[in-house]
């Protein structure tokens, strides 16, 4: 939300407007440093950002640069749903929330069946989107073989699947 207001007659009338709905792009080579940094503010690994992984990335870009970024990391016929992190200043404002469902209809265009994350912190904001906590026993093999949910992640953090939703046309 933005603050707006007016001072007329020694009275301030303050009016919070939302934020612009965001523009929501495929990553280029050059925002790999904004993303790094921005993950790393987040406290999320980018041992395996690179540039090949981010032909699958959306960000949105702000005054300041990269504001938001969520990844889709496909691992045969599903994909982690990884990487995604918000800037402080944006935090509360939906940009997540556009986020996670642009990378959803990403993989929804992909043919991708069914989408898994690993996380430390976010389990709530995800199970109010649909997605469901199992064990980490139940990953597909594909899925159990990327670095993210190998080596990245620790072994505490949550996994949690949604099936994509195929939309009719």
């Amino acid at each position: 939300m933005q603050a707006t207001g007016c001072r007329r007659a020694g009275v301030l009338r303050v009016t919070m407007t939302p934020f612009p709905p965001p523009r929501i792009d495929a990553a280029r080579a050059d925002d790999l440093q904004p993303i790094h940094a921005l993950l790393v503010s987040a406290g999320l690994p980018i041992d395996d950002v690179d540039i090949a992984l981010l032909a699958d990335f959306l960000v949105v870009r702000g005054a300041g640069g990269v504001v938001g970024v969520v990844g889709l990391q496909r691992a045969g016929d599903a994909a982690l749903l990884r990487s995604l992190a918000v800037a402080p200043q944006r935090q509360r404002s939906g940009l997540g929330a556009a986020l996670v469902d642009a990378a959803e209809a990403a993989a929804e265009a992909r043919g991708i069946a069914a989408l898994f994350l690993l996380t430390t912190s976010a389990a709530p904001f995800f199970a109010t989107r649909g997605y469901a906590q199992i064990e980490r026993a139940a990953a597909p093999p594909a899925i159990r073989s990327t670095a993210q949910f190998a080596q990245l992640c620790p072994a505490s953090s949550v996994l949690m699947v949604k099936p994509v939703q195929r939309r009719p046309r």
